[in-house]
């Protein structure tokens, strides 16, 4: 049965969000012959595979069960993005003063003016994911739960959907950790965060992931005494150590309270608190709050579907795909969340668009040969591509690894943003870029260089030879490949060079 969401706080802009992404008044159509292709889930995975069928003509389905536009939309990057911003904001003002300019003294934040602005751009981006936009496209769409019910059928609000192919994208969900006493104090995950309308005081995070440590940074930005929690021996242990510990480092001197080797072993409500019991190397402390959020990891939507009608095999990790993205039901196709070890928004996109092409042509593009690009939108922010040096080392690759600090260039130190670097991993002897890690304030934006690079094919000294403006953060990659071009120039052919310029006196 089609059941109504609801979005808390039920303002105009979330009622205008749901109208957008689940209209009430929306009446299923009633289904139209056998489907080129139905796809199960309206996030991003789902959204590329069905708008990209829809684009070539395609007869195409796709079933909804929540709001359209997914976790990216609703509870994921755009609302996180959203308070990061003002976060930014909050924190620009306190160090106004290390730029010269004298702010009011007992400058604060208006929490609530924060979510509603968050909620107020949400909307605003929602039209490109909403019902009325996929209909337009030539989408069908069908809202409620889809069901298997055979290798090349699927059910949905009582509406028998045949297919020739199928994509399953439904997506993943937040893990939460088997606390005692977790679910009786009461927790937020990324799904429930962005209700907030008060700012919570003391504010205990576990999780020391990009999740974890982009919103302890934002909510004691905004006032919160944060206090987070990681099992891990340094936050973001799955990064380059170098740049964690520039993040890390950052937190720390902004007031975020760090309990590391850490673990939550019960929760409880006391005196009108959240108390949460925490073991670290041995001893136990309690750690009084008013809000939990929990960011430990996600688990895949495989519940309700009914694979095992349709022939899909899964497990606890997902769906099981081989490198075309095909399930053990060659009609099938799963993409995104549901079935990759990359869960990022471009990446769900990407194989969105390949299962796409796999499934109605026949394609043999795979999931193996991407090149994934990731970002963590702390301040300043970790971005990082392809392989780290330890991977490459374990793959039985020589490396040879390259580094410039931002401190080296001037736009950064103009700016104050100098806590950061550029590092690169090249094939030793080669022009090859194996990987690259960049930490500075707008990380991401930089990274891309290096992806392009790796995507067609070049080396590093092509990043030598452009003109950049002059002064930019973006100099920092031409002072990475010049050093890369001094390490080739061997020292006989220096010892010649030397020897041309000395007759040329």
């Amino acid at each position: 049965m089609n059941t109504q969401p609801l979005i808390l706080p039920d303002d105009e802009h979330n009622r205008t969000l749901v109208q957008n992404t689940h209209p009430p008044d929306w009446v299923n159509p009633e289904p139209r012959g056998c489907y080129n292709l139905v796809v199960i889930g309206s996030g991003t995975a789902g959204l590329s595979a069905a708008g990209g069928c829809a684009a070539v003509g395609g007869r195409v389905a796709l079933i909804e069960r929540h709001l359209t536009g997914g976790d990216c939309l609703i509870s994921g990057c755009v609302p996180s993005k959203g308070i990061i911003r003002s976060a930014r904001a909050a924190a620009t003002l306190r160090q106004a003063a290390d730029y010269g300019v004298r702010t009011p003294a007992g400058m604060t934040v208006d929490f609530s003016v924060v979510m509603e602005r968050m909620r107020r751009l949400r909307v605003r981006i929602s039209p490109a994911d909403s019902v009325p936009h996929l209909k337009e496209m030539g989408v069908d769409v069908f809202l409620g739960q889809g069901r298997f019910t055979g290798s090349d059928t699927v059910e949905v609000d009582g509406k028998r959907l045949r297919f020739a192919r199928a994509v399953i994208a439904s997506g993943a969900r937040p893990v939460v950790p088997p606390i005692p006493g977790l679910k009786e104090a009461g927790f937020l995950t990324n799904e429930t965060l962005f209700e907030l309308t008060a700012l919570p005081k003391r504010f205990a995070i576990f999780g020391g992931g990009p999740i974890g440590c982009e919103m302890a940074q934002t909510f004691q930005r905004f006032g919160s005494q944060v206090t987070l929690v990681d099992l891990a021996p340094h936050v973001l242990i799955r990064e380059d150590a170098d740049a964690a510990e520039i993040v890390q480092r950052k937190l720390v001197q902004e007031g975020v309270r760090l309990l590391l080797n850490a673990k939550a072993v019960r929760a409880e409500r006391r005196d009108g608190a959240k108390v949460v019991v925490i073991e670290q190397e041995g001893r136990t402390q309690e750690v009084v709050c008013d809000a939990i959020l929990v960011g430990v990891g996600r688990a895949p939507n495989v519940e309700g579907l009914n694979l095992e009608a349709a022939g899909v095999a899964y497990d606890k990790t997902g769906v099981k795909v081989n490198d075309f993205l095909r399930t053990t039901n060659p009609r099938i196709c799963a993409a995104g969340d549901i079935c990759a070890p990359f869960k990022f928004t471009h990446t769900a996109n990407a194989l969105g668009r390949m299962a796409m092409i796999n499934a109605l042509f026949w394609g043999r593009n795979r999931m193996s040969r991407l090149i994934v690009p990731w970002c963590t939108y702390t301040d300043p922010e970790i971005a990082h591509v392809g392989l780290y040096e330890p991977q490459a080392k374990e793959r039985g690759i020589a490396v040879t690894t390259l580094t410039v600090p931002l401190a080296e260039n001037d736009r950064a130190i103009l700016d104050g943003e100098d806590e950061g670097f550029v590092r690169v991993h090249l094939k030793q002897g080669a022009d090859q870029i194996l990987g690259a890690t960049v930490v500075a304030a707008h990380a991401g934006d930089l990274l891309t260089y290096f992806t392009l690079l790796m995507v067609s094919g070049k080396g590093l000294s092509a990043l030598a030879s452009p003109i950049y403006p002059y002064p930019t953060q973006s100099e920092v990659l031409k002072k990475l490949a010049n050093l890369h071009l001094q390490t080739k120039l061997k020292p006989w052919v220096k010892r010649l060079l030397s020897q041309i310029l000395t007759w040329r006196r």
